[in-house]
C-alpha cells in the first residue's frame, strides 16, 4: 500500500526529519532531473524551462535545473513571480512554482510544451484536488515521500498524468491513510483453506422489494463470485424472485424483518440493495441480532436516516454515495473527503466506504485505506449492489472490516478493465470475478503434485 499524506501532515514530518533542508531539496531535485532526462530520452540538444517559485518548490526545481545543465540541458529557470504570459520554446516545462504550498488562486504562463510537475501541479489545493486558477496538464508528476490527497481528489487526477513517487528519506511510518493498489488484495481477503466447507464462509443478503428484484439477484451472485460458500437470499414478505441465481438458496423473510433462527451459522450480512421501504427501526433491530459483520447499503441506509451515535462495534460497513452520506449526516461530503469520512467513522462506529472515483475507507480508529482502480464506466444502475455483494463475501471469508471494504473498492473497480469502454452494465461485472481474482492472486491453487 502506498502512504498518503496531507500539506499538514508532511510538514510535520520535515520538521521532525533529522537531514538538513539543503540535503532533502538536493535528493528532490536530483529525482526531478532523472525523471526529466527519462521523460526526454536523453540530454542532447534538449531544451527545458523550469518555472520555480520562491519556496520549497522551486528550491526542488532550480537544483533540477543545476543537474541538468551539468548533463547538457539546455535550461532556462523562470521566476514564478514574474514569469512572462507565455514560457520561451522548449521540450519540457518544469512547473516548480508552488506545489503543494500553493494558498492562492495561480495563473501559471501559457506554454504549448510537455509539462512535468514537482509535487503537484501548481495551482491544485494539495488537500483537496481542487483547482485554483488553472492548473498546467502535466504529462508527468514527481511527488515525495508519499502520495498528497490532490493526486487523487477532485481535479487532480485530470491535471497530474503519471504519479511518480521517490524517496528521499523522509520518515512517514507515523501515517494513517494509504492508497490500495491491487498487489495487496490478495494479502487483504483470506484465501479459503484446503477443507473449507460452505459454511465456513456463509453470507446471508437480505434485499430486494417488488420491482428490485435485480438488485438482490446482483448482490447474491457478486457474493457467490467472490468466495462466499454459502449464499442465502431473504427478500422481504417473500417477494418473487426472477431467474435468481441456480446456487442461492431462496428463503423470505418477514416484512418487518423479524429475523430467522440459525443467524449463527452465517459469516456475514448484506442488507439493504434493492429493499424497499422498510422501517429504520427493523434495519436496526435486524443489525442488532446478527452476530458477524454486516454490510448496509442501499435502501438499507436509507432506512436508518440521520446516525448520531455509534450503531454497534467496528464490525458494520456503511456504504454511502454522497447522497446517502447527506441522509446519514445531514451533509454532503465536503472536498475535503478525507476528513468528512473519517470523521462520520468514528461518531457512527462503523467502517464508511463512501463511494466516489476514489473511494474512501475510514474506519472508527481514524485509519483510512483509499481505492482509485475503477472509471465512469461503473457509473451504472445495480454497480452498488455488486459492490455490496463482493464486500459481503470477503467479510465471509474473514477479512477485516476495514480491509475487506478497501479490496471489494479495488476490485470492483478493477472489473471494468475487462470490459468494453461502452455500454457496461452491472450484470458484466460479477462476470469477470473468478478470473479477476484469480489473477490477484485470491485463492491460490493449493493443490499439490499426484
Amino acid at each position: 500500500m502506498i502512504p498518503v499524506v496531507t500539506p499538514a501532515e508532511m510538514a510535520e514530518i520535515d520538521a521532525a526529519s533529522p537531514e538538513a533542508v539543503d540535503v532533502l531539496v538536493g535528493r528532490a531535485g536530483a529525482a526531478v532531473a532523472r525523471a526529466v532526462l527519462e521523460e526526454l530520452g536523453g540530454s542532447y540538444g534538449r531544451r527545458v524551462v523550469v518555472l520555480a517559485g520562491p519556496g520549497s518548490n522551486g528550491a526542488d526545481g532550480r537544483v533540477a535545473a543545476e543537474r541538468l545543465e551539468q548533463r547538457g540541458v539546455r535550461t532556462v529557470v523562470v521566476d514564478a513571480l514574474d514569469a512572462p504570459e507565455r514560457l520561451p520554446p522548449a521540450d519540457l516545462v518544469v512547473d516548480a512554482a508552488f506545489g503543494t504550498g500553493l494558498r492562492h488562486p495561480f495563473e501559471p504562463p501559457r506554454t504549448s510544451s510537455p509539462v512535468l510537475a514537482v509535487d503537484l501541479p501548481s495551482g491544485l489545493d494539495g488537500l483537496t484536488g481542487v483547482a485554483m486558477g488553472a492548473p498546467m496538464d502535466a504529462v508527468r508528476t514527481v511527488t515525495f515521500a508519499a502520495l498528497k490527497p490532490g493526486h487523487l481528489f477532485g481535479h487532480g487526477p485530470d491535471h497530474c498524468g503519471e504519479v511518480l513517487l521517490v524517496d528521499i528519506g523522509l520518515d512517514v511510518t507515523s501515517l494513517r491513510t494509504e492508497l490500495v493498489e491491487p498487489s495487496d488484495v490478495a494479502a487483504l481477503v483470506p484465501s479459503r483453506p484446503r477443507d473449507a466447507h460452505k459454511w465456513e464462509s456463509a453470507c446471508w443478503v437480505v434485499a430486494g422489494s417488488p420491482g428490485m428484484e435485480g438488485a438482490a439477484h446482483l448482490a447474491a451472485r457478486a457474493a457467490q463470485r467472490s468466495g462466499a460458500g454459502y449464499v442465502r437470499l431473504s427478500v422481504p414478505g417473500g417477494g418473487v424472485l426472477h431467474a435468481a441465481p441456480l446456487e442461492v438458496v431462496a428463503d423470505p423473510i418477514p416484512s418487518d424483518l423479524t429475523p430467522p433462527d440459525g443467524l449463527d451459522r452465517f459469516a456475514a450480512l448484506v442488507l439493504g440493495p434493492g429493499l424497499g421501504p422498510v422501517s429504520g427501526d427493523a434495519v436496526r433491530s435486524l443489525l442488532s441480532s446478527f452476530p458477524g459483520p454486516a454490510v448496509i447499503d442501499g435502501d438499507g441506509l436509507n432506512a436508518l436516516g440521520a446516525i448520531d451515535g455509534p450503531l454497534r462495534d467496528g464490525s458494520t460497513v456503511l456504504t454511502p454515495h454522497d447522497g446517502e452520506f447527506e441522509r446519514l449526516t445531514g451533509a454532503r461530503p465536503g472536498a475535503d473527503r478525507l476528513a468528512d469520512t473519517r470523521a462520520f467513522a468514528v461518531r457512527s462506529g462503523a467502517v464508511v466506504l463512501l463511494k466516489g472515483p476514489t473511494t474512501v475507507v475510514a474506519a472508527p480508529d481514524g485509519r483510512v485505506l483509499l481505492g482509485a482502480s475503477g472509471d465512469q464506466r461503473l457509473a451504472t444502475a445495480g454497480s452498488g449492489d455488486v459492490l455490496a455483494g463482493i464486500l459481503g463475501a470477503f467479510l465471509a471469508r474473514g477479512a477485516d472490516p476495514l480491509e475487506a471494504a478497501a479490496a471489494a473498492a479495488v476490485v470492483h473497480g478493477l472489473t471494468v478493465r475487462e470490459l468494453p469502454t461502452t455500454g457496461v452494465v452491472a450484470g458484466d461485472l460479477d462476470r469477470c470475478l473468478p478470473e479477476l481474482l484469480g489473477r490477484l492472486g485470491v485463492d491460490r491453487s493449493q493443490g499439490g503434485s499426484a
